[in-house]
């Protein structure tokens, strides 16, 4: 009988086996997503437990159209709206189960969804199964544009982009975003890295355009990043999130979100828009520090090209003998081999730790090779 063997031997010679490793918890972490560094707060933790204890239960127990939707889920769903001035809110899994959920209910059969080539690929996953989906230049919003005069559907057009993009730490062009209003399309925003990292309010991409959403804005964020918790949630106009929970198999046929998770997102949220100003303040000293290192980004993500994946690991290892974690990225997540560094909130220290970082990053890491620009 066949087995795995010869292609698991095949990734680990070319260097792309994967396996789950646990790392030493005191090392300084620039891996994650763990932005404003909220997953290590103890204290929140406890304010979501003690949140707990007063609830009849702690478990979701079922789909959340069935049995499944607890007052926590509501409760956070209404401070989202009111936060991100949506009209209506449902909580998902995950963000990859909430991509599923749009692109695979929204874009019905006389539709075209216009995707921007770096989506993730838990959006890409549907989409490219899709007749409906025509893809376009990386932020480029002269070729979106050209593709919304050529491609005009009998249906709704759907534009699908990122707030920022997890692989090159990038944030779409203005452009792009007016584009979707001139074409009266659907817009689609993917802020699981933005949420909580830009904006003057950390409110993600429209709120660093000073943007409001409309009636045809549909935001797709993450407690898992910024916000130290986990699960996902999606805003938009009370029609079409009625109509996810009537289409979407990824919410329906799912049991609903982790209480624990909701009370956890709950308390963090609060935590940091009650007053957002001191996390704003360091984020910004954080892009400052590697700009001074001649590296640059808008969002909390600095990437570094590498040019095999031989010397990408061998930095990451080195790396680890310093004290610090960064993410080593490798085909087929991305084309080129990248070091990922998140500008994360630590536990004390931060900025010192981020200087000692990139001091170490430039004996390791080749001056000539220019990081992405975010």
């Amino acid at each position: 009988m066949p087995s795995y063997f010869f292609e698991l031997n095949a990734l680990k010679k070319a260097r792309l086996y994967r396996e789950r490793r646990l790392y030493p918890a005191d090392l300084a972490d620039f891996a994650s997503n763990d932005y404003l560094g909220l997953g290590r707060r103890k204290d929140l933790l406890q304010k979501a437990f003690e949140m707990l204890q007063t609830q009849p239960t702690h478990a979701p127990k079922a789909s959340m159209l069935v049995n499944g939707y607890h007052s926590l889920h509501r409760a956070l769903e209404n401070d989202l709206c009111a936060l991100l001035d949506f009209e209506a809110c449902v909580l998902v899994g995950s963000g990859f189960l909430g991509n599923v959920a749009l692109i695979e209910a929204l874009v019905r059969k006389n539709d075209l969804l216009f995707i921007d080539t770096h989506y993730h690929a838990s959006g890409q996953f549907i989409a490219k199964k899709s007749p409906n989906t025509i893809f376009f230049n990386h932020n480029d919003g002269q070729d979106l544009q050209a593709k919304l005069e050529q491609h005009q559907p009998k249906g709704r057009a759907i534009i699908a982009i990122e707030g920022v993009y997890s692989m090159d730490g990038t944030i779409p062009p203005l452009e792009i975003l007016e584009c979707a209003r001139e074409h009266n399309a659907y817009l689609i925003l993917d802020e699981a890295h933005s949420l909580g990292s830009i904006g003057a309010n950390l409110k993600g991409v429209l709120d660093h355009y000073n943007l409001k959403p409309t009636d045809k804005t549909i935001i797709l964020g993450t407690f898992s990043k910024a916000y130290g918790s986990y699960g996902a949630f999606i805003g938009a106009s009370g029609e079409i999130i009625d109509f996810l929970c009537n289409r979407a198999k990824s919410i329906i046929y799912t049991t609903s979100l982790s209480v624990l998770d909701t009370a956890l997102s709950l308390i963090n949220i609060q935590e940091i828009y009650q007053d957002p100003s001191p996390f704003v303040e360091l984020l910004a000293q954080m892009r400052a520090c590697v700009a001074g290192f001649g590296w640059h980004t808008k969002s909390s993500i600095l990437t570094l090209p590498f040019d095999n994946i031989k010397d990408l690991l061998t930095t990451q290892e080195e790396l680890l003998k310093e004290g610090f974690i960064c993410g080593a990225i490798r085909p087929p997540t991305v084309k080129r081999s990248l070091l990922r560094v998140g500008l994360n909130i630590q536990p004390t220290n931060t900025l010192g730790l981020l200087k000692s970082l990139c001091g170490c990053l430039q004996g390791f890491y080749l001056p000539n090779r220019p990081p992405v620009v975010g």
